[in-house]
């Protein structure tokens, strides 16, 4: 009789610990805010468990090690950067690091950043390493680009080209016959213009269109962008253009030469290489801002001065001339 107490007090206090136990894996942890935590290439669950008794994601390493071997799946753990959220449970972070949902941190690079602008935001990417050189002008695909904490500069570099590199060749295999460029890579100059010369998509084929037929007529292509490219880089000049500027011979400036620049002056999206690809059928050659952030176009030069007087005649109702 005695040995049949001893047993259901023995049963019941197994009950009880394997209750007890079952809370601590479900049960709420210590972090009180979204918690960062690394479990580096490699890493036992011991030493991630060490990482999230740091981090205070959870109250004890050994226990956490102790209710995983008890409850846990027994599936390897992935290293990575993983943002656990505030009050996550045992239960909840094991399975985090099983299931390899690491943090995806984002580096974007918006259409028409120049590529100094593109190594800047590379350099200021929380997370990254190491250093690198400012990519040519032109060969960096404008997206959101993910990345873990400890991947290089380069890497992350080096998918932007390359889908730069895979984009244009697509694109270029579709382009639409008797297209005023001949080459991939002038469709990437004209398109870095495109890109610089009208933030509204409805315009974008349109402005293509202009610049191609200004091509086939040898008529200088006048883009204010190209301009300010070799004194800034494509960085915001921040003042009006001078005269001696719009007169600079320097491969670049498309007021003193015809043609297109030597190199693009940025780093053109995807809509505005379709649009050098697939332009507007338009005779227009000239073209001048709206007042309302677009632009008017013109097929002659007589209608294009009516349409500067009434831009001139907006700016001085606004007071900026």
């Amino acid at each position: 009789m005695r040995k049949l107490g001893c047993l259901v007090l023995l049963i019941a206090a197994l009950v009880v610990a394997a209750l007890v136990g079952a809370n601590m894996w479900a049960g709420s942890g210590p972090a009180e805010r979204p918690v960062s935590v690394v479990v580096p290439e490699g890493a036992s669950l011991a030493r991630a468990a060490t990482e999230l008794e740091k981090a205070g994601a959870i109250r004890s390493a050994s226990r956490f090690r102790l209710l995983a071997r008890v409850f846990g799946g027994g599936a390897a753990i992935k290293a990575g950067e993983y943002e656990l959220p505030a009050g996550a449970s045992p239960k909840q972070i094991l399975a985090l690091l099983e299931e390899g949902k690491v943090r995806q941190r984002i580096v974007v690079v918006p259409e028409g950043l120049p590529s100094v602008m593109v190594r800047d935001a590379l350099v200021k990417a929380d997370g990254l390493t190491g250093d690198v050189a400012t990519p040519a002008e032109g060969s960096v695909l404008p997206d959101g680009y993910a990345y873990q904490r400890g991947d290089t500069r380069g890497a992350v570099l080096a998918r932007m080209q390359a889908a730069m590199r895979d984009y244009l060749k697509a694109a270029w295999a579709k382009r639409k016959p008797g297209i005023a460029v001949s080459t991939p890579e002038q469709a990437v100059i004209l398109a870095s213009i495109v890109e610089k010369e009208t933030g509204k998509p409805a315009e974008r084929r349109t402005v293509a269109a202009v610049y191609g037929n200004r091509l086939r007529l040898g008529m200088p292509l006048q883009a204010d962008p190209t301009v300010i490219y070799p004194i800034t880089k494509g960085r915001p000049l921040g003042r009006r253009i001078l005269q001696s500027e719009l007169r600079a011979k320097n491969g670049y400036n498309t007021y003193a030469s015809p043609g297109l620049p030597v190199g693009p002056i940025a780093n053109p999206g995807r809509a505005s290489i379709d649009a050098v690809l697939d332009p507007a059928s338009s005779q227009a050659l000239y073209f001048v801002a709206d007042g309302s952030g677009g632009h008017v176009f013109a097929d002659t030069l007589q209608q294009h001065n009516a349409n500067v007087a009434r831009w001139y005649a907006i700016r001085r109702q606004r007071g900026e001339m």
